[in-house]
């Protein structure tokens, strides 16, 4: 169940979210939570082919699996990073165990509360605005 404080809310409302997911539910839950909060879900993309495909459209921010069926989504991070699209990374690893390049971007852990990561990506897209 979606449950928000009213800081943030609202400021997903037709942004375009990439979900790069390859566990099944959570890409769902994502989904339907994003839908809930009236954004526009990009995706959900499984594998890395199709991610970085999605990467090269329209997107306001994304929601980025770390490790794809054994591949790194670090390639989709950094095109996003070069059109100042702003990400989010969901994984299990720590933050010592990422590349240097990626050890300060925004992460969420898994398990992660749905809830919770809606909250950063709001947070990322109104960081993003001020300038």
């Amino acid at each position: 169940m979606l449950e928000r404080g009213n800081d943030v809310a609202g400021n997903l409302a037709g942004k375009r979210i990439l979900v790069v997911e390859d566990e099944y539910f959570i890409a769902s839950d994502l989904k339907a939570a994003l839908t809930r909060a009236d954004a526009i879900v990009v995706g959900p993309a499984g594998n890395l082919d199709r991610a970085l495909a999605l990467a090269e459209g329209e997107v306001d921010a994304a929601l980025l699996d770390v490790n794809l069926e054994g591949s790194f989504s670090y390639a989709i991070a950094d095109r996003l990073a070069a059109r100042d699209v702003p990400y989010l990374f969901l994984t299990g690893y720590d933050s010592w165990a990422l590349p240097d390049a990626y050890r300060d971007a925004p992460r969420a852990a898994k398990p992660f509360s749905t809830p919770a990561v809606l909250d950063m990506v709001e947070r990322l897209i109104v960081t993003e605005k001020t300038p």
